[in-house]
């Protein structure tokens, strides 16, 4: 800092640099070639979600080290996942042995992103089972449910309307001939496809989730619910017997993408998902779809059938359409997910929050009151004890906490409220420097030095102390950064922004100040 062109040119980039990242925060329109960065604040500060999750990879039969690798993945998935959905600054950390945290300031449909996070995404393509097949597993399911409905009591109700119905027999019928049609009260069925009311859904899953009833089930079949209609969540789904065998899967997946229908057919109108497969994806289902025509294949996601289309010709594109009953919004979540592959193993919510706005802007109004008196003691203080050297250091201070503003601003970090602490704690330790100068030069005037000669040898005197305590503050605050989470790693942040910030300040713009107040007058007394 000898050379004053160099320290004069270094002073005048950091002021106009600090003034181009913070005059958004005072004046909202600015002319267009200014900077569209805006300071970002936190879920503490405007609200939103906070999302515990947890790795549950207890059923994979896999050594110690996999199962680090599975952490991994899945924190790289949702991670993507949620870069494409879209929330201003997310954050997203491990925590711990198999746990991960999502932080979504400003979100408004915590639902919505807490859907997307844990979908596995098992993308399958299976066929539906021909009409033969579909009569067989209906009637084996009806007969093993006659037998042993005692162990299904939340099926009572369609045991008494079936022995309702067995009641009027043909005089040439016998009971023994007669089987009570219990899974098909449940499920009515009529062609390829079954439909079940919405009340009877959550008993169909609860029967599905049995081992017992799951093994009565026809080898090499299962049964799949159909997408529930968003429009009228309240209305029958589809029920489907499908091969369990996938005849191709989302491995083969390139890309998908959401397109909009122009309405020319009932089939193209409104948004739909395009799925475009690698060479070898494309290869399977140019064969699966030229082998099975006039045969309708299912496409599943996570053992949900979103759609069972019949397949009119073979498709040597390699592309299909996931159309239907579709939202914008659903086929964006639904590309999202496709896109940013499958989880390693299934993730579990263990905690969820969410701040209201109201709550984030007490913590801003606390904060800013907090640091306004903070400052304002700090600055009478100065002020009154040190002079006019008081009143150039509370300068300085306002400069370093501009450039705190600036810098978070500059690489898009957000503002926590132990952002805010950092600052105010930043504050203190600007004005410790100063003191530490003053009370340096205040020696040497009374040794009987010039003033100019005082303040040289005052700031060369409390270089090495205020280096000492900045570079030591400021590696604490750098483990406080690798090992802490949340908001450690926000104070961190902060904290090391402004340790920079005030040695620069007191080191460099304020030994100019000096340097110009001290050489341009001739003075011989100095304010301190």
């Amino acid at each position: 800092m000898k050379n004053t062109k160099f320290r004069t040119f270094l002073i005048i980039a950091v002021l106009l640099v600090t003034v181009y990242f913070i005059a958004p925060l005072v004046i909202p329109d600015l002319p267009s070639f200014w900077t569209e960065k805006r300071l970002k604040l936190g879920l503490d500060l405007q609200g939103g979600s906070q999302i515990l999750l947890e790795v549950d990879y207890s059923d994979l039969k896999i050594p110690q080290k996999e199962k680090e690798e599975a952490v991994k993945s899945a924190l790289q998935i949702i991670r993507n996942r949620i870069d494409q959905f879209g929330v201003a600054e997310p954050s997203i950390q491990r925590v711990g042995d198999n746990r991960i945290i999502v932080q979504l300031p400003g979100l408004k449909d915590p639902s919505r992103a807490r859907d997307l996070i844990g979908k596995t995404a098992l993308l399958e393509f299976k066929l539906v089972a021909d009409s033969d097949k579909i009569q067989t597993t209906y009637e084996q399911l009806n007969e093993y449910l006659d037998k042993n409905i005692e162990q299904y009591d939340y099926l009572q109700e369609f045991a008494l309307e079936s022995d309702a119905a067995a009641n009027i027999l043909d005089e040439t019928e016998t009971e023994e001939e007669t089987t009570n049609e219990i899974f098909t009260q449940l499920i009515s069925h009529e062609g390829m496809v079954g439909t079940i009311s919405y009340e009877n859904i959550p008993k169909l899953k609860k029967l599905l989730e049995d081992e017992k009833f799951q093994e009565q089930i026809p080898a090499g079949l299962q049964i799949a619910l159909g997408k529930e209609n968003t429009k009228d969540p309240y209305a029958p789904r589809p029920v489907y017997v499908l091969h369990s065998e996938a005849e191709l899967t989302g491995k083969y997946l390139e890309n998908a993408n959401v397109k909009i229908g122009q309405g020319y057919t009932p089939q193209d109108k409104g948004p739909y998902v395009v799925l475009n497969f690698n060479n070898t994806g494309a290869k399977k289902f140019a064969n699966v779809t030229g082998q099975n025509i006039k045969k309708r294949l299912a496409i599943v996601l996570d053992d949900v059938v979103y759609v069972a289309p019949t397949i009119q010709d073979k498709i040597p594109s390699g592309q299909a359409r996931i159309t239907g009953n579709f939202t914008l919004e659903e086929c964006q979540d639904l590309v999202i997910v496709l896109n940013a592959g499958n989880l390693p193993a299934p993730v579990k919510i263990v905690e969820e929050r969410t701040v209201g706005p109201t709550l984030g802007s007490d913590s801003i109004q606390a904060g800013i009151t907090a640091a306004v008196i903070g400052m304002a003691i700090v600055v009478l203080f100065m002020i009154i004890y040190y002079g006019l050297s008081g009143f150039l250091a509370d300068l300085a201070v306002l400069v370093n906490i501009g450039i705190v503003l600036a810098v978070l601003t500059l690489f898009g970090a957000t503002l926590t409220m132990p952002g805010i602490a950092g600052m105010i704690l930043t504050i203190g330790m600007a004005v410790d420097a100063n003191v530490l100068i003053f009370e340096r030069i205040r020696e040497e005037l009374k040794s009987g030095k010039t003033v100019r000669s005082a303040v040289d040898s005052g700031f060369d005197r409390a270089l090495v102390t205020i280096l000492d305590a900045n570079i030591t503050t400021l590696i604490t605050a750098l483990v406080l950064y690798q090992f802490g989470t949340g908001p450690i790693r926000g104070f961190a942040v902060t904290l090391s922004i402004g340790i920079v910030g005030s040695m620069f300040v007191a080191l460099v713009l304020l030994k100019a100040m000096y340097d110009g107040f001290v050489t341009n007058v001739n003075r011989t007394k100095l304010s301190i």
